[in-house]
């Protein structure tokens, strides 16, 4: 497996939570599975696999460096798959949790009809959708997913017409004499985290509304023995959520959203929650040892889909082949070169985010351009001969929406209260009052700030071309359109003036850029710093013993 090796500053340090202490090998012992009564359960959990069907480059933080790997595949997923039903026949269950059909050119070009088939041809036993499943509008969401053959689960989107729960809100499965429960829920904030036009007749109500009714329905009235909620929601949320009495008798939350590569279970008070990383490049696999219905020991392990150890199920891959190959020849188009590597997992600036705001502000000529704070897409990585091409198909995992430019002015007071809010959806001390995860993205400006200070006073200093930004003066702005907001919104902030929708897409932009550079060499440049935080920002899980690697 080749490696490419970036420096970077320091790995986060972060301060002792306790994890499960009873965590082992994923390896089962034989003679404890041959004890009277003793059954093994296994869960296997995808998630985040945001369209990417094919193996690709991962970054990983080893040793004070930037590691990248090839890894990833959902033919190789489906290996792992079958080899883990091999060991435990009849008492295995398989989950994906949601962001499925965004992310990638095949996913956009295809509006999520590909997956139907890939999924299919696959060992899920059940699947929930994602805050990025109504991409393509809610009817296109329900037609993917019940192309999928297999059940959808979600107990908090509603039918706006008739006011119908959309989905089951569980589903119960028997294995082995144990039976087990699984409840699921997608992201209340989901119109606001993603376009509004998106998930326009639907309804996201909040897990308050009936969590408790259905733990209690699921223990009480069908003598559910384990009990899992499968949540997309982030993973701030879940492990708040672990720590609540109101899902008392649940016994894990399968956590998603966040791309977070949990290897050990994290501990709340009442559950236990996990993460398995993104783009089809991990697998969560959980072992319980089950006597009289009680759980009596457990491993976890987060299995990197390494090509080279888990080889493409052939059956799976031709259908893959087959679904994308309407696509290839125009994915496969080269726009330009990158001599560094490009990638997008970092919490406060990330290299791709700066190319994509400063050919923004390269084209409209605006003070500053924003962008909107992803964590999706894989990294570009340059090989031997010191660049890496950028493809069309790339464009698309960096910017899965291809929406207008959209233009229009704030002042700078606007611009700095903007900034404190975006700062408080990352870094508040309340996990309730997080959304979303990761910094707004930039060019044109630059911005100190304190993480951990309170509310409305984290931004220290913001410049605007090269001086202390002015509260007074209009600043001209430059950011993508979301459609179904109000005109007087850009990428999510208020009441700017004079907006304007141009003529042309950020896709637009980036090919344009591209072909003017020729080859780009884009890099972290402390555009933004958290002062009080050591670089880089790797999670935004403060206080505990978790390291995003």
């Amino acid at each position: 497996m080749k490696r490419t090796l970036h420096p970077f500053l320091s790995v986060f340090p972060l301060l002792a939570f306790t994890f499960l202490s009873s965590c082992q090998s994923s390896q089962q012992d034989s003679s404890q599975t041959k004890e009277a009564g003793l059954e093994t359960i296994t869960i296997l959990q995808t998630a985040d696999i945001h369209g990417q069907l094919l193996p690709h480059q991962e970054m990983f933080f080893e040793n004070g460096e930037f590691v990248f790997k090839e890894l990833g595949g959902v033919a190789n997923i489906q290996t792992i798959f079958k080899q883990v039903k091999a060991e435990n026949p009849g008492g295995t269950v398989i989950v994906d949790g949601g962001d499925l059909i965004q992310g990638s050119a095949v996913a956009a070009l295809s509006e999520g009809a590909v997956f139907g088939p890939v999924i299919k041809a696959m060992d899920y036993d059940f699947l929930i959708p994602g805050n990025w499943e109504v991409i393509f509008g809610s009817q296109k969401m329900r037609d993917v997913l019940a192309s999928y053959g297999k059940p959808v689960v979600c107990a908090n989107i509603y039918d706006e017409a008739n006011s119908d729960m959309l989905y089951p809100p569980y589903i119960v499965k028997e294995l082995k004499g144990v039976k087990l429960g699984f409840i699921s829920y997608n992201d209340p904030e989901v119109p606001v985290r993603q376009n509004p036009a998106f998930s326009k007749g639907l309804i996201f109500k909040q897990l308050e509304d009936n969590v408790e009714p259905l733990i209690k329905e699921l223990k009480e009235e069908q003598g559910v023995d384990i009990l899992f909620l499968v949540t997309h929601l982030g993973i701030s949320k879940q492990l708040y959520l672990a720590d609540q009495p109101q899902i008392r008798g649940v016994d894990f939350i399968l956590g998603n959203d966040t791309h977070e590569r949990i290897r050990k279970p994290l501990q709340g008070k009442y559950a236990q929650v996990v993460e398995p990383g993104a783009f089809a490049s991990f697998v969560g696999r959980l072992d319980l040892d089950v006597k009289d219905g009680k759980i009596v020991g457990q491993r976890y392990e987060l299995i990197d889909v390494d090509p080279a150890v888990y080889p493409a199920d052939p059956e799976v891959q031709k259908i893959v082949d087959e679904q994308m190959a309407p696509y290839r020849q125009k994915m496969e188009r080269v726009l330009g070169y990158t001599s560094t590597p490009l990638y997008r997992y970092l919490v406060v600036e990330n290299p791709m985010d700066n190319m994509i705001t400063d050919a923004v502000r390269w084209k409209t000529g605006v003070d500053i351009a924003i962008s909107n704070g992803f964590r999706f897409s894989t990294p570009i990585v340059p090989d031997e001969t010191g660049k890496a091409p950028i493809t069309y198909s790339d464009v698309w995992n960096m910017l899965p929406v291809n929406e207008n430019v959209k233009i229009g002015k704030a002042t700078g007071k606007q611009i700095q209260d903007w900034m404190e809010q975006e700062l408080h959806n990352v870094f508040a001390e309340k996990p309730l009052e997080r959304f979303g995860g990761w910094v707004i993205r930039f060019s044109g400006m630059e911005m100190n700030f304190n993480a951990n200070a309170p509310k409305g006073q984290r931004v220290q200093s913001i410049t605007v071309g090269g001086k202390p930004i002015d509260p007074n003066r209009l600043y001209t702005m430059g950011a993508c359109l979301r459609r179904g907001e109000p005109d007087h919104m850009l990428c999510r902030m208020p009441h700017a003036v004079e907006t304007q929708v141009l003529d042309y897409t950020i896709h637009d932009v980036i090919e344009e850029y591209l072909k003017e550079k020729g080859t780009v060499a884009p890099k972290t440049d402390g555009r933004a710093k958290a002062l009080d935080l050591p670089a880089p920002v790797l999670t935004q899980l403060p206080n505990i013993d978790y390291k995003f690697r």
